[in-house]
Order: C-alpha cells, then sequence, then structure tokens
C-alpha cells in the first residue's frame, strides 16, 4: 500500500506531504481545488507520460516520491530482482523529477531506473480508475485480458500457448524472409564465406604484424649494423687494440695485490667484472656477426606479408585482434545462416507443424475460456445485482478469428442488456456513463480477489449516479477496500462516509500564487464537510444530523464487511 507521497512543485502544489493508512481514504473538495491533480501525480509515479506544464510556475522541477508496503509475495519483487534492484524488507521508495528541459529522472529505492522499469514497478503498485477512462471497459480489444485474468490456469495455459504461437510466428519469419529475399540471402552467404575464407587462408597470428615489422627494421639497416658491429670487435680484439688483452692482463697485475689492502682488494674485483662482462659481449658481437645474412628474399616476404595484413586491416580491422574477432563474428552468423539454409520443403513443414501445434492449444485456451467466462457472467451479476442493475444481462462473446494471434484464435468482447427488452449489444456502446461506473465496479470488485495490486484508486467513478445507487456504490467500494488499499476522489457524500480516513482539498491565493492544501479530517470536520457536500454551500441543523447518520451507518457498514470477510476466510 502507498504509505507516504510527497509532491513539490508540481502544478498549483508548492509542497505537500501525505501521509495514507490501509483500507479506504476519500479526498474530498469544492471543484477545481486540486484534487485530480494528486491523482494525475501518482499517475507520473508509476510511470505514466509526463510533461514539462506539470511543473509549477518559477520552478525548475517537479519532484514526486512515494513510499509503498509490498506483501513479499507480490510480484513487484520479481521484477525488481530482474532489473537488479536490492530491496532489504517490504518497503519500496520511487521517486520521479521531472525538469524544464524536459529530462525526467526516476529512481527506485535509490536507484536510477529508465521510465519503462517504473512503469513495470508501478502498474503492480498502482491501479488508477479515471471517471473518463474506464480503460478496460471502453476498450474491447482488452475485454479478453480481463476474462483471462479471472482464472489462474487460463493464464498459465495463456503462456503456453503463447510460447507455441512465437515459435510459429519465428519459423513463419525465416521463411518468408528468406523466399522474399533468396538473392540477397544467397549474396550474403557468398561474401561471408569469402570474407571468412580470405582470413582464414591468410592464417594471421597474434603479434605477428609487430615481430615481422622488428625483423624488417633488422634487414633493412643490415648495412650499418654489420659494420657497427665489425669496427666493435676488431676494436676490442684486434693486436693494435686489444682491449679485452690489455684489460685481462691488468687484471692479472691487480690480483697480484688483491690481498695487500682492501682498497685494492676492490679495484681488483671491479676490473674482474669489467674484463668478464667485456669478454662476453664480445662474444656476443662474434655470435651476432657469424648469424648475420643479408637475405633479399626473406625481405621481400615480410615487405609482402606485411602488405597483406595491411589490406585485411583496411577491409576488417585496425589489428590483428580485430580481424580475428570479426572472423569469429561471420563464423556464427554462417552457421547460423547454414543451419537455417535446409530446403524450402522442410522449413514448410517445421512452419506447419508449429501452426498445428499452436491450433491444437488454441482450442483448449477457446473451450477454457468459454468455460470461465460463465463464471464470470455469473460474478458479474451478482455483483450488478447489488448496484441494482438487477435487470442487466452481461455476457460474454466470442467471436472466430481467420488467423491466430497472440491470444489465440478468438476475439472477446463484453455484451450487455441494460434494461429488460432492450438490445445486447456492446458495453462500451450500450452503457452510460454511470452504468459503467457500476459495471468497472463490479469488475473491480470481482478483480481485487484475484489481483496482487496493493493500491486501486478511484478518481470520480461514481459520477452520473445518486441515492440508493450512490449508497450501493459506495459499499462496493468499501469490499474493495477490505483488500487493497483504495484511494477514493468522490463528491458522493455516501462514499465519503463510508471510508476509514478523510481528507479535505483546497485552495487559497497566497503571495499572489494560488496553493492547494490538504487536511486531515477529525470526526467533527467530517460531518461538516459531509453536511457540505448534501447541502451544497448552506448547511443547516438537519443536514449536519444527515451527515452524521452517514457516518453512523456507514460505521455499521464496514463493520459488517470485516465480519462477513473474517467468516468467509475461515470457510476458506
Amino acid at each position: 500500500m502507498l504509505q507516504e507521497l510527497t509532491i513539490r512543485d508540481f502544478a498549483i502544489i508548492e509542497k505537500m506531504d501525505i501521509d495514507f493508512r490501509s483500507q479506504m481514504t476519500v479526498l474530498t473538495g469544492e471543484t477545481g481545488a486540486g484534487k485530480s491533480i494528486i491523482i494525475d501525480a501518482l499517475g507520473l509515479l508509476a510511470g505514466g507520460r509526463g510533461s514539462v506544464e506539470f511543473i509549477r510556475r518559477g520552478m525548475n522541477k517537479a519532484l514526486i516520491q512515494g513510499q509503498f508496503l509490498v506483501p513479499k509475495s507480490a510480484m513487484t519483487f520479481t521484477i525488481l530482482d530482474s532489473l537488479g534492484i536490492e530491496h532489504e524488507d517490504e518497503s519500496l521508495i520511487l521517486e520521479r523529477d521531472i525538469y524544464q528541459s524536459g529530462r525526467n529522472v526516476c529512481r527506485i529505492n535509490g536507484i536510477l531506473v529508465n521510465l519503462a522499469s517504473l512503469r513495470r514497478v508501478g502498474e503492480t503498485l498502482i491501479d488508477i480508475h479515471g471517471q473518463n477512462e474506464h480503460q478496460e471497459l471502453m476498450h474491447p480489444e482488452t475485454h479478453i485480458n480481463l476474462l483471462d485474468s479471472y482464472n489462474k490456469k487460463l493464464v498459465n495455459l495463456k503462456q503456453e500457448y503463447l510460447e507455441k504461437y512465437q515459435e510459429y510466428r519465428y519459423l513463419q519469419n525465416i521463411l518468408s524472409k528468406r523466399e522474399a529475399n533468396e538473392k540477397a540471402w544467397a549474396q550474403r552467404l557468398d561474401m561471408l564465406e569469402f570474407q571468412s575464407q580470405e582470413i582464414e587462408n591468410a592464417n594471421l597470428k597474434e603479434n605477428e604484424e609487430e615481430k615481422l615489422i622488428e625483423e624488417k627494421k633488422r634487414l633493412d639497416n643490415y648495412q650499418a649494423i654489420h659494420e657497427a658491429l665489425e669496427t666493435s670487435y676488431q676494436v676490442l680484439t684486434e693486436e693494435n687494440y686489444d682491449v679485452v688483452g690489455n684489460l685481462g692482463r691488468a687484471m692479472e697485475e691487480l690480483e697480484k695485490t688483491a690481498d695487500l689492502a682492501p682498497e685494492l682488494k676492490q679495484i681488483s674485483e671491479k676490473v674482474s667484472d669489467a674484463f668478464y662482462s667485456l669478454q662476453d659481449v664480445t662474444h656476443d658481437i662474434s655470435s651476432e656477426l657469424d648469424q648475420m645474412e643479408w637475405d633479399e628474399n626473406r625481405l621481400n616476404q615480410i615487405e609482402q606479408r606485411l602488405e597483406l595484413i595491411h589490406q585485411l586491416k583496411r577491409k576488417y580491422g585496425d589489428s590483428i585482434t580485430q580481424i580475428l574477432n570479426y572472423d569469429t563474428k561471420i563464423k556464427n552468423e554462417l552457421e547460423e545462416m547454414h543451419s537455417n539454409e535446409t530446403s524450402s520443403e522442410k522449413q514448410e513443414a517445421a512452419v506447419k507443424d508449429a501452426l498445428i501445434a499452436a491450433k491444437k492449444l488454441a482450442v483448449i485456451l477457446s473451450r477454457k475460456r468459454k468455460n470461465t467466462a460463465k463464471l464470470l457472467e455469473k460474478a458479474v451479476h451478482e455483483q450488478l445485482r447489488a448496484l441494482y442493475m438487477d435487470k442487466a444481462v452481461f455476457e460474454v462473446k466470442f467471436f472466430p478469428m481467420n488467423d491466430l494471434n497472440e491470444n489465440g484464435s478468438e476475439k472477446v468482447e463484453f455484451y450487455i442488456q441494460t434494461n429488460l427488452g432492450e438490445t445486447m449489444g456492446p458495453l462500451a456502446r450500450i452503457a452510460s456513463g454511470g452504468e459503467l461506473s457500476r459495471i468497472m465496479l463490479a469488475l473491480k470488485t470481482i478483480f481485487a480477489r484475484k489481483q496482487d495490486i496493493t493500491s486501486i484508486i478511484f478518481d470520480e467513478v461514481d459520477t452520473g449516479v445518486s441515492g440508493r445507487v450512490a449508497q450501493a456504490i459506495a459499499e462496493k467500494i468499501s469490499q474493495i477496500a477490505m483488500r487493497s488499499q483504495v484511494l477514493c476522489i468522490t463528491h458522493l457524500p455516501q462514499v465519503a462516509a463510508i471510508s476509514e480516513h478523510h481528507y479535505f482539498i483546497s485552495k487559497h491565493i497566497h503571495n499572489g500564487r494560488t496553493e492547494t492544501t490538504l487536511v486531515k479530517l477529525d470526526n467533527k470536520e467530517r460531518i461538516n464537510e459531509i453536511a457540505r457536500m448534501l447541502s451544497g454551500s448552506e448547511i443547516t441543523k438537519l443536514t449536519l444530523q444527515h451527515a452524521e447518520e452517514l457516518l453512523q451507518m456507514a460505521t455499521k457498514i464496514r463493520k459488517d464487511n470485516n465480519s462477513n470477510m473474517v467468516n468467509s476466510n475461515k470457510e476458506k
């Protein structure tokens, strides 16, 4: 459920902090006071479409933050786990900032997320129903999902069907693409095979280019290197210089006096080290001279190899590593293309088999749907009788389709006959505004038992009704609040009276600006507000008595609802 809501610089709200409680909370106030602005804020917190127009004039950004308490069994935590968002307890914080630049910043438990992720989580927390929306009811394409959600076994079967249908569509798309793009497919295949063969023939090795460049450098500078080594060797060994021999004689002489004084021993050791080091160097120079060989053919081979590497780098990457990575990538693509290169007959057979499997599940799905539809019709009729629509006939209609889609082999639409003797027709066209409100409440009462939504919000869904129907709607909303937290904006005194918590919203002028404020009403204040809702601007002693009676009656109804719910749970 929603525990706290923080709003800053949103529309005409400068600052608002609201503590919510479980069960049912109503928000009342004069028309235009800003009641629906709070619902708009909650809609944005749940991932709705935002706009800079929501930002209070003169401010840089609007901020909305909500803290929720969510049962550990809720789907919400499964989604959080898939998003990699940590959650230590059952508390969850959503936050959304909207900037004048149009940028939206969304956070869940302090972690930045994109709007789509916020929406995924928000949909499991908040369910908003507005007087002009009745989304599921006004859009027949959503009726099939409402029907399916009434039966958990049906939901699982639909998922199984969807997997088969998607497999069929995947195979069908492969076949269609191949048939439509046979030439392009073949050209792509030839190109990849040529590229892979070209790279494979090159037999490239990691760090090969660096080694070749080093070897080429030595061959290009052969003459200079040879002369330097030859001269050095002559200086070190020939009689005219005989650096090594002379140093050896010096070493022998110093060794004779090494034991006579410590400093002489140090000098002797240094000369010895120099002699042996120079002797090693002379040997190394001699070995280099023996191994040096001018090989013009080898130089040509190196240059050709480097040119080949250069050409491959121009085509496939900036280095041998990138070329080899590219080769791995196209080999994988080739493997996939070859695996799909079965004959058209085999592909057509695979598509046909997948279609048959999907159709079999669609038949089972349709049969179970029709059984579920009868149960839903019965449940809706029970709810509508309590809402004074006992003459209404609710029916789930099925319309077969020629082709399968994600939902199966049929369309589903809710039909209704609102009065005896009238025509049965599509609910979205036949029902009036007040009737739609009652039908929506009937369905919401039914589905509230099946869904895990923590907060259900009704935004003036009771418009267009009065009298005993208004009382019936109030009782239905109260029943829903037995299972889920309900926030309700209403103009009906019956609905306001039956709530556990009551907030009053008003607007006033402060420093030349319109501001909205919200106050939680105590019992006496509730009586005055409900009296205002009953009579309008003039509150009389009689309307105050009537308001008090409404509250007393509402308290009794809530107690009866609680008792019925406890007994129902015991029976289960």
